[in-house]
């Protein structure tokens, strides 16, 4: 990995990452982060609830120290999807999302996810990755099969059709064999 860099994820303050994140979440390339018409008050109120979750932690991934990236782990039994799978021990969520630019680095997505799942199980009580994208957003799910990601099936949330889908720790091992 060493074309793209080192990629490394430090705890987000809300407070301190507000505009940062701003700017990320309501660039048109964000689109499913569905935050388009956000203040940037509305973003530092969203990521201090998060910050003050018992279940739920956003981190900022940096790509050669200077931010590049969003991470989002929580627990599905409480947010997220709560009431709409049958969650199994070790099960995390996951959503993560990648700064806008104008000088895109081709793969550089691609060793986000890679980074981003390494860190989820870098956890061993971490068994398997839960992601519910928006149905729409081919992009990620080409990306979240490209680390080992299978679709169970479509599920209804409040705000969107999603695409639940699940990745083993065995999976992203496999995945990650594959490419190499």
């Amino acid at each position: 990995m060493s074309t793209i860099g080192t990629l490394t994820i430090r705890p987000l303050d809300p407070e301190k990452d507000a505009e940062l994140l701003h700017r990320w979440v309501t660039h048109r390339k964000a689109a499913f982060w569905m935050m388009q018409d956000a203040k940037l008050e509305d973003v530092e109120r969203e990521y201090m609830r998060i910050a003050a979750h018992e279940h739920h932690h956003a981190y900022l991934g940096l790509h050669d120290g200077e931010p590049a990236f969003l991470m989002e782990k929580y627990d599905p039994r409480y947010v997220e999807l709560a009431g709409l799978y049958e969650p199994e021990p070790g099960d995390v969520g996951m959503h993560f999302l990648v700064a806008p630019t104008d000088r895109p680095v081709h793969g550089f997505t691609r060793a986000v996810i890679t980074a981003v799942m390494e860190e989820l199980f870098a956890d061993p009580a971490t068994r398997r990755v839960v992601v519910e994208p928006d149905v729409g957003n081919k992009a990620v799910h080409a990306l979240n099969e490209a680390v080992g990601f299978v679709p169970e099936r479509e599920i209804d949330k409040p705000e969107k059709r999603a695409l639940l889908s699940f990745c083993t720790r065995e999976q992203f091992e496999a995945a990650r064999g594959a490419s190499a």
